[in-house]
């Protein structure tokens, strides 16, 4: 059993080596073997395998010259790691490199013959096969490029535990070390270039995008990725397309027919260039213009791509390239290539051919006539195609560096340079077993692997655990996943005016050790667009919503396509694209274009507004008014009218109208709180303070004149003392109102921001309704008793009480309060205060008015009216029409108890009152006589009522003055016995106040 498998494992050696002869390979003997897959070739020919016959292995076609420079560093890095004193000192590495013809069915050719091989030492087989040209076990394989090929190729490997160091494959599903256990890879994934594109969209303010990507391992994950990260910045994508480069022309004729129908002017690519080469070519067939490409590491400095002819559609590309590294002596080992001189590499023929476009007399191939030879950049692949045609032969005195192709491009190198670095950590995994100690190794029980029979598994140990320092003095460990943690480039396609060629200028850098937000750096003034402009393209689906505006979300439509959308009042943005508004601070609110906030505007009842001046003239002028009565009055203190008045409550009454047009005052300016404290009970305080001196003073003339008997008890009861005492009363329940108030729930200003939103309105919060409610039902309850006795009082002597004008005054106090009612419940604002200072005055005027304004016209512009003679006549003029009307109504009542007893006529007692019942003066005197007479003598009355009118006449004449009280005295004594009538008693009372 054991011969059989042998000979079955020898025959697919032996098929595996006839598929790849010696002009496939380059392959040197050593003590130890690496493993090499490149993409020597761009692709395989199409051919039809009917079966017919044994199907042939497909012909590689399109030459890669970047392909063939990654092998050559992985040669050089293996020549000078052998030439090296220090690094694996007499251990000598040797090479299988095999073209993968950047294929997987190729790539797994290749990998199977790594694995056979291993198979062949593993049987331990040297006894039964002829091993002379036995070639050791592959330890470590270096590649492969794509990351589809390297999914294939890892899978196989990882059968056997023999590690794969890839240069080049990026995607981050390779990073799965559950499906790919011995993968490791000297190149970033995919996870941080994708984050790194979405950063440069989310940079320009791109938000429109459509995305394209290759079909395989390499492009599907990538664009995930990218998706993942748009959709988190708010990123909408348009359109998502595969490609391959074996796609048929229908379906890239679809594609194309996709993004020239896309509104979306950026186009995110993670492809491969071979993938991307036939959809471009279409593009450029329909010239479509005006496009953004964002562009992965794998194509973004193709020469597939980077082509002249096709920079008018692809001009606008930025893309991304891994950091370049140095390789002392790689540009002289380029140079050397000769294909005499290559005798290990079996490429360098193919190689020398295809770039002098010859071939060389000891090779049977044929090879297209004439190649197009385009200068590249590391990460580009180069080709040469032509037609098919027979070459001139080689003379093979050619020089290499008269020639201009992208294997002599070794002014960036980056895949190289990844390659090298790959072929170092395997020769520094392979130096640590060397060195080991035992006891203190990486296998059981700290053992140390024999360097002499080493086996793959142990170096991919090893290179799980590596850690070294390379040539540029960077640290070099492979992560949990296998993957070392790089930065990128990032470059912009240039036109150069010198030769007419594509160039990849750096305009910036992705750094992923820097924080979140910082990683990226671009520089803006280096990039061209299109080639030429400076302008940044626009690619969102709306146009950008201008600060003051929000963006609308429309019905249907991506969160990207949306509609502009004012902000609302209060509210403001002050940046393109807000997705909402932002609410204004509690004392701000927004201007007229909504884009900043401003500080709201204040109100209040000012002094220098026109309102608040004609206010404070108002109680300006009442001040004045009020001061000239109370100068008047001081001044006339003496005379009748001012005794008449009760001078002293007329003092006191006058000083509290002082005091209610000062209170509104209080109302007018910037409230504070000892303002709002003190205003209302200033204004309430004062004006009780005046309805109780006009109560007292009312009611004591009323008192005095419903006496039946005046005695001299009612004069001591209403003495001067108790009205004072009265009015302190009626003021101190005001006072303790005001102060239980200011003592709960005492006002304070207050800021108003709800009444209008653009408006703070400063204005008093009263703190406790119910006690304003309060205040001012006292003072409207004081009122109304003032007013009833006034009303009552309505008919006595104006000297003594002025009832009709008090009457009218609470009128009017009680009108100014009652409609202050629903006009303070219905305003707001500085109109508050405003409504309670014109109610102030209005019902201050009144009193003023009304109460005193008659007196002072008397005592200023009618003196005559202002004597002892006017007071005391309508004095008695009251008694008398008080006694007339008495001694009518009881003269008609004994009328009418004589008619009906018997139709006899009572007599009526005589007196000295003449009556004349419808009759007239036969001589009457003419009117200014009769006033002379009336001045001279005293006073005569005449009294209408009933049925006929009653002369009243009294003298008091200085001469004769104790006969005329003597007369008077006789008077009252034939009133009283004649009329029983008690109205004479109250006018005899009343004297002596005169």
């Amino acid at each position: 059993m054991t011969l059989y498998s042998c000979c079955l494992i020898l025959l697919l050696f032996t098929w595996n080596t006839a598929a790849y002869g010696p002009n496939q390979r380059a392959q040197k003997k050593g003590d130890i073997i690496l493993g090499g897959l490149f993409p020597i070739h761009f692709g395989v020919a199409a051919k039809d395998q009917d079966l017919k016959s044994r199907p042939e292995s497909v012909e590689c076609i399109r030459y890669n010259f970047r392909g063939f420079r990654w092998l050559q560093a992985m040669i050089f890095a293996i020549e000078e790691i052998n030439s090296s004193p220090t690094l694996l000192p007499n251990m000598t590495l040797g090479y299988r490199i095999f073209d993968t013809c950047n294929t997987v069915s190729k790539a797994l050719e290749a990998t199977l013959s790594f694995v056979a091989q291993n198979k062949i030492d593993s049987l331990n087989l040297d006894e039964f096969c002829n091993c002379s040209e036995h070639i050791p076990s592959t330890i470590a394989v270096v590649g492969a490029t794509g990351s589809g090929i390297s999914t294939a190729v890892a899978n196989l490997l990882g059968l056997f535990y023999i590690p794969q160091v890839s240069y080049a494959s990026s995607s981050r599903l390779l990073s799965n070390k559950n499906q790919f256990k011995s993968f490791l890879r000297t190149i970033p994934n995919d996870e941080h270039q994708a984050t790194a594109m979405a950063d440069i969209i989310e940079y320009f303010r791109w938000n429109w995008v459509g995305t394209i990507a290759a079909d395989d391992d390499y492009g599907r994950p990538g664009i995930e990725k990218f998706r993942e990260e748009a959709e988190e910045r708010d990123i909408c994508i348009d359109f998502s397309e595969l490609i391959s480069q074996y796609s048929d022309e229908e379906e890239i004729q679809q594609v194309v027919e996709v993004i020239q129908n896309s509104t979306a002017r950026v186009i995110v690519v993670f492809s491969s260039g071979p993938d991307l080469e036939p959809l471009i070519k279409e593009i450029v067939r329909r010239n479509i213009t005006g496009k953004i490409w964002l562009a992965s590491e794998a194509w973004a400095s193709s020469s597939l791509i980077a082509m002249p002819e096709f920079f008018r559609v692809i001009g606008s590309t930025i893309g991304f390239a891994l950091k370049a590294g140095q390789i002392p002596g790689f540009r002289e080992f380029l140079q050397k290539v000769h294909p005499k001189k290559s005798n290990n590499n079996g490429f360098a023929k193919e190689f020398w051919e295809e770039t002098f476009n010859c071939y060389l007399p000891d090779g049977s191939k044929t090879s297209p006539a004439s190649t197009s030879f385009h200068k590249g950049h590391e990460e580009g692949p180069g080709a040469g195609n032509g037609t098919a045609a027979f070459r001139p032969p080689c003379t093979g005195d050619e020089n290499i560096t008269s020639v201009e192709t992208p294997y002599m491009d070794y002014t960036h190198l980056r895949i190289s340079y990844n390659v090298y670095l790959a072929v170092y950590s395997i020769a520094h995994a392979l130096q640590d077993i060397y060195t080991c100690t035992p006891g203190k190794g990486l296998f059981t029980n700290g053992s140390c692997a024999d360097i002499k029979k080493v086996e793959a598994w142990q170096v991919l140990k090893h290179l799980r655990h590596l850690n070294f320092t390379n040539n540029m003095g960077e640290q070099v460990d492979f992560d949990e996943f296998g993957d070392l943690v790089g930065n990128y480039s990032i470059i912009n396609w240039h036109l150069s005016p010198e030769d007419g060629s594509v160039v990849f200028e750096e305009v910036g850098h992705y750094n992923v050790y820097a924080k979140k937000g910082e990683r990226l750096f671009i520089n803006e003034n280096k990039i061209l667009w299109s080639g030429f402009s400076k302008e940044v393209p626009f690619s969102n689906c709306s146009r950008d919503c201008l600060p003051g505006t929000r963006k609308g979300i429309i019905e249907g439509e991506p969160t990207c396509c949306f509609e502009c959308v004012d902000c609302p009042d209060g509210e403001y943005s002050d940046e393109t694209d807000a997705s909402a508004c932002d609410k204004c601070p509690e004392d701000y609110w927004s201007n007229e274009n909504h884009t900043s906030c401003i500080p709201k505007q204040i109100e209040f009842l000012s002094w220098t507004e026109p309102f608040g001046i004609a206010l404070t003239l108002f109680a300006v002028l009442g001040i004045f008014l009020t001061s000239f009565v109370l100068g008047v009055f001081t001044k006339f203190r003496n005379t009748p009218i001012v005794k008449a008045t009760n001078r002293e409550l007329s003092y006191l009454l006058l000083f509290s109208l002082l005091c209610c047009f000062s209170s509104s005052l209080f109302f007018i300016g910037e409230p504070q709180n000892w303002t709002c404290r003190l205003r209302q009970p200033a204004f309430g305080i004062s004006f009780v303070l005046c309805i109780s001196c006009i109560l007292v003073k009312t009611n004591r003339v009323l008192l005095v004149f419903e006496a039946k008997i005046p005695t001299s008890l009612h004069r001591k009861w209403w003495g001067l003392n108790l009205q004072f005492l009265l009015v302190f009363l009626c003021t101190f329940v005001q006072i303790v109102i005001c102060v239980i108030w200011l003592y709960t729930a005492p006002p304070s200003s207050y800021r108003n921001h709800e009444l209008e939103d653009e408006i703070i309105f400063i204005t008093c919060h009263e703190g406790s309704l119910m006690a304003l409610g309060f205040l001012i039902g006292y003072t409207c309850l004081l009122a109304a008793i003032c007013f009833f006795f006034a009303f009552k009082s309505r008919k006595l002597p104006e000297n003594f009480n002025e009832a009709k004008f008090i009457t009218f005054s609470m009128l009017i106090f009680f009108i100014v309060w009652i409609s202050f009612i629903p006009a303070y419940a219905s305003t707001y604002g500085k109109f508050v205060s405003a409504v309670e200072v014109i109610a102030i005055l209005a019902a201050s005027f009144g009193l003023l008015a009304c109460i005193f304004f008659n007196k002072v016209y008397i005592i200023l512009f009618k003196p005559s009216r202002n004597t002892i003679e006017e007071v005391r006549c309508s004095t008695a003029a009251h008694a008398f029409k008080v006694a007339a009307r008495a001694t009518l109504r009881r003269s008609n009542v004994s009328r009418k108890r004589s008619n009906s007893l018997g139709g006899s006529t009572g007599s009526t007692p005589s007196s000295s009152i003449s009556s004349k019942s419808n009759h007239e003066d036969p001589f009457p005197l003419p009117a200014s006589a009769e006033r002379q007479r009336q001045q001279q003598r005293g006073c005569k009355q005449k009294v209408s009522f009933g049925s006929g009118t009653v002369t009243l006449s009294l003298s008091f004449e200085e001469p004769q003055k104790n006969a005329m009280a003597n007369r008077n005295a006789k008077h009252r004594n034939s009133l009283e016995a004649q009329n029983s009538d008690d109205s004479l008693m109250r006018h005899r009372a009343l004297l002596p106040l005169q």
